[in-house]
């Protein structure tokens, strides 16, 4: 069986790949350059599949690189949670799943996979998210693109489209190519603080998500929505977690949940001048603050999986970020030894 994987360079996409790889299926990657897709699939153990120079949003290098494929998992995503890169999150985000999902359909593949997220369903104080949920109205940017692109998955699907449509939580985990968003919030959280808040993250690993996505592309769970957002943590457990496989005490800062969104609007406008690693912007702290969970049972019953212990997650997360230098060995604690 041969699998298109977009986004195949980057954190989700690479996984899933590289399971893919590892369930036998024979996979292609479209991607903007390809040496930095053999820097990415060293640590997998796997050979470099093929790969098709393209972007997804360009029409005919998409429909190159699905000649022959059976199957596809679109993961090309932009996260950009700052309000000045809206255009271009449409574009990558909105417009990338119009060509890719509209040519997968158009040509017949078995199972057209959509990695969509769970900003799309997210409603401010709402109820926990689970596979009905709809799509949200959502207000800034990047929401707005997933939301967008989201509607577009879900037309396709009611038409009677094989899509399987996926909704990862807060991704961690190691070998991660560009420091993702969790990763890189990982990495804050034990160097700074953890802000003790309203909210709290459902913290679901790369590897289970690549199993996950492999099985739906295999076809093991039928047309429809999964939601993949693994165990709900609150933002005092995740420091509590943090302490334990650390060895050492994180700490921590009470802070209001209002407080946390106005600084972000703040953060969003000094963005524009002068860049700082801290991810403060309005869109995550909303996220942070306001997230009430995710309810991932239906997809773990239908494809016969379960998610691993977070502690694990974010103790192998830890040890990679010392080992790429992302993390002094110190604030590591025990997890460096």
């Amino acid at each position: 069986m041969r699998v298109l994987v977009t986004g195949g360079t980057g954190f989700v996409g690479s996984h899933t790949a590289a399971e893919l790889a590892r369930e036998g299926c024979e996979v292609r990657l479209l991607v903007r350059d390809p040496a930095k897709a053999a820097r990415v699939f060293l640590p997998h153990g796997v050979s470099l599949p093929d790969c098709v120079l393209g972007d997804v949003t360009d029409a005919p290098s998409v429909s190159r690189a699905l000649l022959g494929c059976d199957a596809v998992v679109h993961a090309a995503a932009l996260v950009a949670l700052e309000s000045y890169r809206a255009a271009e999150a449409h574009r990558t985000n909105v417009e990338g799943a119009e060509v890719v999902l509209g040519e997968a359909r158009r040509r017949g593949l078995s199972s057209i996979v959509y990695v969509s997220s769970s900003a799309a369903l997210f409603r401010a104080g709402g109820p926990p998210i689970g596979p009905d949920s709809e799509v949200a109205d959502a207000s800034s940017p990047y929401a707005r693109s997933k939301a967008t692109a989201e509607r577009l998955a879900r037309a396709l699907l009611e038409e009677g489209a094989p899509v399987r449509i996926s909704y990862p939580g807060g991704v961690v985990g190691p070998d991660d190519p560009g420091l993702s968003e969790m990763n890189h919030t990982l990495r804050v959280l034990v160097r700074d603080f953890v802000a003790l808040t309203s909210g709290g993250v459902n913290v679901v690993d790369v590897r289970d998500l690549a199993r996950a996505h492999a099985a739906l592309a295999l076809g093991r769970g039928a047309p429809g929505r999964y939601v993949m957002a693994g165990p709900f943590l609150s933002w005092r457990e995740v420091a509590d977690l943090l302490d334990a496989v650390t060895g050492r005490r994180v700490r921590r800062v009470p802070l209001p949940g209002a407080l946390l969104r106005g600084a972000g609007r703040v953060g969003d406008v000094a963005k524009r001048f002068v860049s700082f690693d801290f991810p403060l912007s309005h869109e995550a702290m909303t996220f942070a603050t306001r997230w009430a969970g995710a309810d991932s049972t239906k997809t773990l019953e239908t494809l016969g999986l379960r998610f691993r212990d977070p502690a694990e997650s974010l103790a192998d997360a830890l040890r990679w970020l010392v080992r790429a230098g992302h993390l002094s060995p110190e604030l590591a604690g025990r997890l460096a030894e």
